[in-house]
């Protein structure tokens, strides 16, 4: 289980990948694709918007029409004001009205000074360069180094979990309808895989962001616990097809987070405290 990675998402160096392309579009979102750059163009001038990119499974190739949604990075010049956000919500709603093949539309909203940042250079700029595909303007990626699945890049980019926690739990105590359950199921369950792959990424070398095989390459590692496992492949499944059972949602933020969270803290310490 120690050998050497090979070709999991690596380039011949032994950096990470970048996964997803415009290329691999699915031609049922292909419209979709295009219509998120117009309206991001329509709703940002360039005095405001760096640039944009689309992530997830539909710049992957893996996206389902009806099950997947559309996720947007918008990095701005300057930290996002109010009226950024407005805007970017208005391109949300716009983008989920008019197409029914996503079930929903994710813009999250940066600027380039944090983007390239030392703070967030492991995080968020690890995200872009090698989970993000540009979708407008200049590719940040090129002001970023190469990645390598390290401990310090497990502990960067999920090594805050536990303070997720009060939120979730606090989400799943307001949430009164299937739809705002079915929303908390897909975040919580998503954040949950990736922690749990993240946590054994550097002892598997390689990279993916694929649900299911995060939840067996995280089985890998931990054989002697077999509930662990199953609430983990559980976690996979609603990642994808996210369940409003009051007793998932549950089962994954009062058991196996909470585990997860000092598990990952044991193994890889605690992420660099932001502002």
């Amino acid at each position: 289980m120690d050998d050497d990675s090979g070709g999991r998402g690596l380039n011949e160096d032994g950096t990470i990948r970048r996964e997803g392309s415009l290329s691999r579009v699915p031609s049922a979102f292909a419209p979709v694709v295009a219509a998120a750059r117009s309206r991001i163009a329509g709703a940002f001038d360039g005095t405001r918007l760096h640039s944009a990119y689309v992530y997830g499974s539909i710049p992957r190739g893996t996206a389902v029409p009806g099950v997947s949604d559309l996720d947007l990075l918008l990095v701005l010049r300057t930290w996002p004001t109010a009226a950024d956000e407005a805007a970017a919500r208005a391109v949300e709603a716009g983008l989920d009205a008019e197409f029914g093949q996503i079930d929903g539309v994710g813009a999250l909203l940066t600027s380039t000074d944090v983007v390239t940042s030392e703070l967030e250079r492991h995080d968020l700029g690890f995200f872009l360069a090698c989970l993000c595909t540009p979708l407008l303007g200049e590719d940040l990626a090129g002001r970023l180094p190469h990645y390598r699945p390290t401990p310090l890049l497990a502990r960067e980019t999920n090594g805050d979990l536990v303070l997720a926690l009060p939120r979730w739990r606090r989400r799943a105590a307001e949430a009164a309808t299937d739809a705002e359950r079915r929303g908390l199921c897909r975040v919580v369950a998503r954040r949950i895989v990736r922690s749990g792959f993240t946590l054994v990424m550097p002892r598997w070398r390689g990279w993916t962001s694929d649900l299911a095989e995060s939840a067996e390459v995280f089985a890998l590692y931990y054989p002697d616990a077999p509930e662990r496992i199953g609430q983990m492949r559980l976690a996979a499944r609603a990642g994808r097809i996210p369940s409003a059972d009051p007793a998932v949602l549950a089962t994954l933020i009062e058991d196996l987070a909470p585990w997860l969270a000092a598990e990952y803290l044991a193994v890889h310490g605690e992420k660099a405290p932001r502002p």
